[in-house]
């Protein structure tokens, strides 16, 4: 395992992009892969990648570790780079040379794989899903179930937190933010309701936001309802499509032809951007041809032209495989 200073990270950016980023963090001593949960899809994702035992391999979204492992099961001569903006994930780490841990954003990726001598890998794999690791821990903010303080930052060294969006943002902003981050019909009175609880105390925990909304929770679907509260903050505070959309944008520059890119969606706005991506190569999904009806400019094929999905049994063992999502696209030449 390489291990990479502060100094040399920022000699990396300043050579390879016009950006601000925080300066990742290298671990120099790996500990033992901690399993918090078994990726979903797992078997159908490593397959998707259709690995080449000698290849370079990039796993966007390491978390617990669970798909770098079964990466790494298939390579010999191969290596894999794996991406987290959550620095405690760096416990999961493989205690192998033929492995690098970043601890950084992946929408920098294409800046990190340059500085570390990588210009073209034969994979790129990304599961955009909260792992259980982040959900479990009631002070991190990230679920409904248990009482937090309303945090739901990915990076903790980030200054914006949900309890600032619900505190400070207008009502307007909130209407918008959960009509489209969380696709909420009644967004008006979500936003109306948190700003009349807050003229009175802030709301400062994610039970605090749970009781702010009961008079607009349904009965019915309560925990749908609120886990669509929760998202569009969640993706707010991490600016979640943003660096979806930057991360999708360098995948055709940095993975070789022939090569893959696997990514598992959990809900329908990132979904859309990765289908429209892999079809078209931007994210309208328009399709550009010529006057003979020629087809340019697209860099990727779809693999699975069929969303794949869980099966009934990973379902019944793990509830939040439900909304899963898997796509699969070949590099062109």
């Amino acid at each position: 395992m390489r291990f990479f200073n502060k100094r040399q990270w920022a000699v990396a950016v300043s050579r390879t992009a016009n950006c601000q980023l925080l300066l990742p963090t290298l671990i120099s001593k790996l500990s033992p892969i901690v399993a918090h949960h078994t990726p979903v899809l797992l078997h159908e994702s490593i397959d998707g990648l259709k690995i080449n035992p000698e290849g370079v391999y990039v796993d966007l979204t390491f978390g617990s570790g669970g798909h770098s492992q079964e990466i790494f099961k298939k390579l010999k001569g191969g290596k894999l780079i794996a991406f987290d903006h959550d620095e405690e994930t760096k416990q999961n780490s493989i205690n192998d040379k033929r492995f690098v841990f970043v601890h950084g954003n992946f929408r920098f990726f294409k800046n990190f794989l340059l500085y570390l001598g990588f210009k073209k890998v034969h994979g790129v794999l990304a599961d955009l899903g909260v792992s259980s690791h982040h959900f479990d821990k009631k002070e991190r903010g990230f679920s409904f179930r248990s009482d937090g303080l309303l945090d739901m930052r990915m990076n903790k060294s980030a200054k914006l937190t949900a309890a600032y969006l619900v505190n400070n943002l207008t009502p307007e902003k909130l209407s918008k933010l959960f009509f489209e981050f969380g696709e909420i019909r009644n967004a008006n009175q979500v936003a109306q309701l948190i700003v009349k609880t807050r003229n009175v105390k802030p709301i400062e925990t994610t039970f605090d936001l749970c009781k702010a909304l009961s008079q607009v929770t349904p009965k019915v679907n309560e925990h749908k309802f609120l886990a669509k509260v929760f998202q569009a903050l969640r993706i707010e505070v991490n600016a979640e499509i943003e660096a979806l959309k930057e991360m999708l944008t360098l995948t055709p520059e940095m993975i070789l032809p022939g090569g893959r890119l696997v990514i598992i969606t959990y809900h329908s706005l990132e979904d859309r951007l990765v289908k429209n991506f892999m079809r078209s190569g931007n994210f309208e999904g328009k399709v550009e041809s010529d006057v003979f009806g020629n087809i340019h400019g697209v860099p990727f094929k779809v693999v699975n032209n069929k969303v794949i999905v869980p099966n009934e049994n990973e379902i019944n063992n793990n509830s939040r495989a439900r909304s899963a999502k898997l796509r699969i696209a070949e590099r062109n030449d």
